[in-house]
This record gives structure tokens, C-alpha cells and sequence, in this order.
């Protein structure tokens, strides 16, 4: 059981709202939860092909962090690695879910697996790896175990 309890979407608009929040820079600060990124992530991945969540999500929460008042610095705001390990997970869980799946079933499922769960990244990475400078600043291989891809 996750040490937080989990905060599911009530509906498919639920999710747009963080989604098009967080492009828009308008998701209060308050909102921008561990659910929040996951959903928007599923949300880029699944309705807007347009958005390259590898390329694009770096600047778009770096930007969204600032417009709130969330200083990107060594030990805080934007962290690259876990980004991108987040984008890996979403995108590969995205992959499992059968045909025809709701943007809300398809969140509140990811939130409900191993992925959602905020220690999942420990699966892969030591602490002191995960949270070093440079593993905030920029993507670095997990020291504990190979993420499939």
C-alpha cells in the first residue's frame, strides 16, 4: 500500500483540466500533484499528438513551475530523470490497455499500478542517485536495475 493515499479522477474532463492547466499555465499550484503529472502525461500521450512529452515536458514544467513560483534549481522544481522515467512508464503501461479504454479508466488505472506508486522510481535508482544534481538536471542511467523499454 502507497505510504500517500491515492487521489483518483472523478471523470475524463477531470484529467483535461490538469492537462490543458498545465500547457495553459493556469493549474493552481496546489493541484500539480504526483496524480497530476501522471495524468497530464497519459492525457499528452494519448490526445495530443502534436506533443512530444520526451522533447516537450522539460520546458512545459519548467515553465508551468515558474509561473507558479516553483524556482527550477539544484534541489528543487524540474527533475529530468524522473520526467523521463515517468514519460517510459506512462508510455509503456499505456501500451497494455486494451482498445477502447476511457482517458479516466486509463489514469486511474496507471495511478493504481506500480508505476503510479510515488516509490517506483526506487525500483531502479538509489536515493542518492536519483536525487543527485545531476540526475535532476539531466537524464542518467538507474544504478539498481535496467528499465525495459
Amino acid at each position: 500500500m502507497a505510504a500517500h493515499p491515492i487521489r483518483m479522477f472523478a471523470d475524463d474532463a477531470a484529467v483535461r483540466h490538469v492537462g490543458e492547466g498545465l500547457l495553459a499555465r493556469s493549474l493552481p499550484k496546489a493541484e500539480w500533484t504526483h496524480e497530476a503529472h501522471l495524468a497530464a502525461c497519459l492525457w499528452l500521450l494519448r490526445e495530443r499528438p502534436d506533443f512530444v512529452p520526451e522533447r516537450d515536458m522539460p520546458g512545459t514544467i519548467s515553465a508551468y513551475n515558474q509561473s507558479v513560483g516553483t524556482e527550477n534549481t539544484d534541489s528543487g522544481g524540474y527533475h529530468e530523470t524522473l520526467t523521463q522515467l515517468y514519460i517510459k512508464g506512462a508510455r509503456a503501461f499505456a501500451g497494455t490497455l486494451p482498445e477502447g479504454t476511457s482517458l479516466v479508466g486509463a489514469v486511474n488505472a496507471l495511478l493504481e499500478s506500480e508505476i503510479g506508486d510515488r516509490s517506483w522510481p526506487l525500483c531502479f535508482y538509489s536515493k542518492e542517485r536519483l536525487f543527485s544534481v545531476e540526475a535532476r538536471r539531466m537524464w542518467i542511467e538507474p544504478d539498481l536495475a535496467a528499465i525495459a523499454d
